[in-house]
């Protein structure tokens, strides 16, 4: 079984791949304990949760890489536990987590946006900083603005918090004209997240995501909080 959770990372997707993957919702904690319970044997996380719920925690991905399930990461919380797990052998896949895995980025929000509820797609409805700089990357290239400009969005946008982000927010913190921003952002609109959210899902459908490492040489303690993670999301799983 090869699950993987995504949410907002794909929701301007017009279609995926049929395949034997099984798509579940934004991971919260204990969610990949579950999956590894029920007999994932690829794991891939891209979207979680954090707000209002707990994140996944890093020990579950651990626990899933000594019960040799091949993790990969990728987009969004994927990235960011990918880059963070990477020695322990999780897998990183795309442009974001090699952003992070190699320190061009350190802030965790920089992949964070605002979406809607899972009935309507997970609709994105604020703009990440990943895909603001990609854009922007993209204009410069184009020569729609030069590197001071696209600094100065940069900055911009990394001043709004990202529940509030929007191109036009970006124009007016920047003072740049709307007409302007949108002739940019129609012309060189990059989808980060997207992209790498199908790389990820393209390595797993094309079976071409490498098996993880053998049984890593460190240890996995089972210290009494994960004991107590486990066994509530082991006595869910089995409830299902």
């Amino acid at each position: 079984m090869k699950v993987v959770f995504a949410g907002p990372s794909l929701a301007g997707a017009r279609r995926i791949q049929e395949s034997d993957v099984e798509f579940r919702a934004p991971a919260i904690q204990g969610d990949v304990v579950r999956a590894v319970e029920e007999g994932a044997a690829v794991i891939g996380l891209i979207d979680g949760q954090f707000e209002t719920v707990a994140p996944v925690w890093h020990k579950e991905l651990l626990y899933a890489l000594t019960a040799g399930v091949t993790v990969l990461g990728a987009s969004s919380m994927g990235a960011l536990r990918a880059a963070e797990c990477q020695d322990f052998g999780m897998r990183g896949i795309g442009q974001i987590f090699y952003d992070y895995a190699s320190g061009r980025r350190i802030d965790d929000a920089d992949v964070a946006l605002l979406h809607g509820p899972a009935e309507l797609g997970y609709a994105p409805i604020t703009v990440p900083l990943v895909n603001v700089d990609a854009t922007l990357e993209k204009a410069v290239d184009e020569g729609l603005v030069d590197e001071d400009e696209a600094g100065q969005l940069h900055q911009s946008a990394r001043r709004i918090f990202y529940k509030d982000r929007t191109w036009k927010g970006i124009g007016s913190v920047a003072g740049m004209p709307w007409p302007r921003l949108r002739e940019l952002v129609e012309g060189c609109w990059t989808d980060q997240k997207l992209a790498d959210a199908l790389a990820l899902v393209d390595a797993i459908n094309q079976g071409s995501e490498r098996p993880s490492d053998p049984p890593p040489a460190w240890s996995f303690n089972t210290t009494p909080l994960w004991r107590e993670l486990y066994d509530k999301s082991a006595k869910s799983s089995r409830c299902k």
